[in-house]
């Protein structure tokens, strides 16, 4: 029997993941808050080469049963989202972030609510357009119980989306949450032309700092060596579709936060979790220096050339 899987959210990721599913053989609920305009046209604007399967059903209904849940909303979203949903399925977190008032990952958020239900996250270097248009990738699924994180990455795996399993789901939540916060900074690297090497440079002690945090918060270093971490860093840091690169891009040619936040429609989820992070990392002792000049840098505490100066006027220490 295929399985039935629900997708929350129904923006470019969203659908992306509800392609998928379907192409993996699954009959998918795919939910959104505006349903008639996918129901009508069976295409998002942002991703019109994209025809939804007729396996997929659009609905403003929330699911009551599923073999597992994709939460694909904005992570600063995703609590009140949960809040209105039942206890459907294995619900797999597909955003990344920090939440930015309780400093929460999402599989915290989703044990608040419900904290019964087994949960996952999925991350890695996934593009939405690429993921929907079923061009090759890979990721990871990450959850306490390895044999369960086989499960439910077996019910989306394909050969043009290979799913790999992972019991560390801390790190894997922290590689996803945290290069977003590197990806700013290598996009400024690039907007106020420092070169090729200096956003190179700049993306390995990134991911230096990914790798303590990780292991501060109760993960494995090594899992940043991986899809969660360097492939997903690569990616964001310099991938021209990627949200958070773009906006350090802007940022490092002189445009202000206002004015880039003003003219998009889509969320850099880098711009809420950068402070976040900072104090998750301050709390536990963990120095990251690259997180904390892009807080200050997206705070207004520092200009650009400040930024550039913290970094490069560090002790040079060992590798």
């Amino acid at each position: 029997m295929a399985a039935h899987i629900a997708v929350i959210g129904a923006g470019a990721w969203g659908i992306a993941l509800a392609t998928q599913a379907a192409r993996a053989g699954a009959r998918v609920h795919l939910w959104a808050r505006n349903p008639e305009t996918l129901t009508d046209t069976r295409t998002l604007p942002r991703l019109p080469q994209i025809t939804l399967p007729e396996t997929i059903t659009v609905t403003r209904a929330m699911p009551t049963r599923a073999d597992a849940v994709l939460l694909a909303v904005p992570m600063q979203h995703l609590r009140a989202v949960l809040a209105q949903m039942p206890a459907a399925g294995p619900m797999i977190a597909c955003c990344k972030g920090v939440e930015r008032d309780t400093l929460a990952l999402p599989l915290q958020i989703i044990a608040d609510r419900h904290p019964d239900l087994p949960r996952a996250v999925l991350s890695g270097p996934n593009f939405a357009h690429e993921v929907a248009q079923g061009l090759p990738t890979a990721a990871v699924l990450a959850c306490a119980d390895l044999s369960l994180a086989r499960t439910l990455a077996d019910h989306l795996t394909t050969a043009t989306f290979r799913l790999y399993a992972s019991d560390d789901a801390i790190g894997v939540q922290v590689g996803g949450a945290a290069k977003n916060v590197i990806a700013i900074a290598a996009g400024a690297t690039i907007g106020a032309g420092l070169g090729e090497n200096a956003r190179a440079s700049l993306m390995t002690r990134g991911l230096a700092e990914l790798g303590r945090l990780a292991l501060g918060l109760g993960g494995r270093a090594a899992t940043l060596s991986g899809l969660a971490g360097v492939g997903d860093l690569i990616l964001t840091c310099t991938g021209p579709s990627s949200r958070n690169f773009s906006l350090g891009l802007a940022l490092g040619r002189g445009e202000s936060l206002a004015e880039i936040l003003g003219s998009r429609t889509t969320v850099a989820e880098g711009v809420a979790t950068a402070p976040a992070i900072l104090t998750l990392a301050r709390a536990h002792g963990i120095t990251v220096p690259v997180i904390e000049t892009v807080s200050l840098l997206l705070a207004g505490d520092i200009d650009l050339p400040e930024g550039r100066d913290r970094l490069l006027s560090r002790p040079v220490g060992f590798e």
